[in-house]
């Protein structure tokens, strides 16, 4: 009993072990059975994602690591995301924004329809692709087409594709019995190049033999396009790497749009440095317990009144330095600064402790002024010049491949309560706190306006008739061109007497009960506001485009009267147009401490 007893259990488990050892020779003649009838394909296309991010990961333009399994499943997420921030930080006009998507995707449909037949083809479809980024992404694709770097870790990129052609080729193949050699050639090269990619994630760390390797790929890849094959199966696997590559790529493209419009919007960290530099010391000194002095020339209408407003103390102290240096007369120049709670303290203090030859400078903090204006409340707050980047379809040809894009800038609400911030000037002349002035201005203040109300420079290549979408209804010279702020000579006295500013509240009212955008309602005010009150200054006036255009002529930029910086490519940023920066950086004051303090110049 007792020997029985003890032999039972011995072969229970001699007979596990034995189906256990079945159950795996099963499993092994069923895992090569269906490699060789092609459902292989089927399993891996799905895996090789994360199998492709396991051996390596790429690296995006800012130097975080991608992880591609994971970003096909939340990438789309991340760029409504994304482009909800986007579209917060850039002010763009959306009611064409229907027609761009569909013009794009027109593009994007023909060309993937027909195939390129030469190199001219090509090139075109590359001016082409830029000008669809530019619509899309505005100064951004300039700015990267400008500083674009040479592919990093190519070799292994090109691996991985040579990769991925072979694993589409292989099931078919390997269905074929007479191909067993050429099989058996593509299945050691796809496991040679699967072990190399697992550790190598850069060209550096490639062993020596590795365009040995490439080469025998290229042959064995080269044979199998010469049998026939299951076009759909291959079609599918390069179908995949298109889709992936393509939706990667776009959602690349908008995360770097947005960290590049994120540095535009933030402030630097030097200028950050002085403001708080000099806020501290505006209290540190004996301005904070004084008065400030009441100045006659402030007040006086015979002299020249500049009106700047800005919330940057460099920015500011750029136009009033520039402007200065070139004026016949300093003594009969006044300048008032216009400016917010937070930065009055600082700017206020700059300015007192640097002189500007026999310049008048008043600064002013807009959110204390008391007016006499009815409805104040909604335009009295600080704002600056809004600009605009506008894509519409061109008139001649209607065509995605001839949709225009410029870059305009109008008034904000604050500009609209000059008349009653200065209740005893006739004319100013308001400059952006962007420009640059090379040359004399004082022959603005002897213009013959002729009864018009705004002297600024035109853009003819807009017209309104081509933001009606914008504009509504409202009747208007639609063969009028388009004004830019920057530098507006603005009669004062006519503007009281049309009353204007409230023209321009009715009209933002009105427009706004048609679009849910603030920025195409305060576009399609400024605009209409000045409808037949515009006197069109010679364009050798001012330059615009500094802040956007690489493309400017040197001998242009040297005769113009004012360079204006508008774009988002400000001089005072590092994303600045390198060529342009150095006409703003000259007329820095380099020997005051708090400058070199918070290293603004470095």
């Amino acid at each position: 009993m007792k020997g029985g007893g003890g032999g039972y259990p011995g072969k229970r488990r001699w007979r596990c072990l034995v189906i256990g050892v079945l159950f795996l020779v099963v499993l092994s003649m069923l895992v090569p059975l269906v490699f060789l009838l092609g459902l292989y394909n089927g399993f891996h296309s799905s895996g090789y994602v994360s199998d492709w991010s396991s051996s390596s990961s790429d690296s995006d333009s800012n130097g975080a690591r991608v992880d591609h399994g994971t970003h096909l499943i939340h990438h789309k997420s991340d760029q409504s995301n994304i482009q909800e921030i986007i579209d917060h930080f850039a002010p763009t006009l959306p009611s064409l924004e229907g027609a761009l998507r569909n013009h794009i995707n027109e593009v994007r449909n023909v060309s993937s329809t027909t195939s390129v037949k030469n190199d001219g083809e090509q090139q075109q479809k590359g001016e082409d692709n830029e000008k669809l980024c530019e619509l899309r992404f505005g100064s951004y694709c300039k700015w990267r087409k400008e500083h674009r770097e040479d592919m990093k870790d190519s070799v292994v990129k090109k691996l991985k594709d040579r990769l991925f052609v072979a694993r589409a080729y292989f099931p078919s193949i390997a269905k074929l019995p007479a191909q067993n050699k050429l099989s058996q050639e593509l299945k050691q090269n796809i496991q040679e190049f699967e072990r190399i990619l697992s550790e190598s994630t850069t060209d550096a760390d490639l062993p020596s033999q590795i365009e040995m390797k490439l080469q025998k790929m290229e042959v064995a890849i080269a044979k199998a396009k010469k049998f026939p094959v299951e076009c759909h199966n291959v079609d599918k696997k390069l179908r995949q790497i298109l889709d992936m590559t393509e939706d990667e790529a776009n959602f690349h493209m908008r995360q770097s749009a947005f960290l590049y419009q994120l540095a535009v919007q933030t402030m630097p960290k030097g200028l950050h440095c002085l403001s708080m530099k000099l806020t501290v010391g505006y209290f540190n000194s004996s301005l904070y317990d004084r008065a400030p002095l009441p100045s006659e020339k402030f007040l006086d209408p015979n002299l020249h009144h500049y009106v700047i407003f800005s919330n940057n103390i460099l920015a500011s102290s750029v136009v009033i330095n520039s402007t200065v240096t070139h004026a016949r007369d300093s003594g009969n120049l006044v300048f008032h600064v216009l400016t917010d709670k937070q930065n009055y303290f600082a700017i206020k203090l700059w300015f007192f402790r640097n002189a500007y030859r026999e310049a008048a400078i008043q600064v002013l903090n807009i959110e204390h002024l008391d007016l006499n204006y009815h409805d104040k409340a909604s335009l009295l707050s600080m704002s600056l010049p809004v600009e605009f980047h506008v894509s519409f379809l061109g008139v001649d040809s209607p065509s995605a491949t001839h949709l225009k894009t410029e870059y305009i800038s109008v008034f904000s609400h604050a500009h609209y309560l000059l008349p009653y911030i200065f209740q005893n000037l006739k004319k100013v002349v308001v400059l952006d706190d962007d420009v640059v002035v090379q040359q004399d201005l004082s022959n603005l203040w002897n213009l013959n306006m002729g009864g018009k109300v705004n002297g600024a420079v035109q853009l003819c290549s807009v017209r309104l008739g081509q933001l009606t979408s914008y504009l509504g209804e409202n009747s208007f010279d639609k063969n009028s061109c388009v004004w830019m702020s920057g530098l507006n000579v603005i009669d004062l006295a006519r503007w009281r007497e049309l009353d204007l500013t409230e023209t321009y509240r009715k009209l933002g009212q009105q427009v706004s009960k048609m679009t849910q955008s603030i920025e195409a309602s305060a576009l399609s005010a400024s605009l209409l506001t000045f409808q037949d009150q515009i006197y069109a200054l010679d364009n050798m006036w001012a330059l615009s485009g500094m802040g956007h255009d690489y493309a400017l002529d040197v001998q242009v930029i040297k005769n113009a009267a004012v360079l204006h910086y508008n774009g988002m490519m400000k001089p005072w940023l590092e994303l600045g147009i390198p060529k342009y920066r150095r006409y703003w950086r000259s007329f820095l004051n380099r020997d005051d401490h708090f400058l070199r303090e918070c290293n603004v110049h470095q």
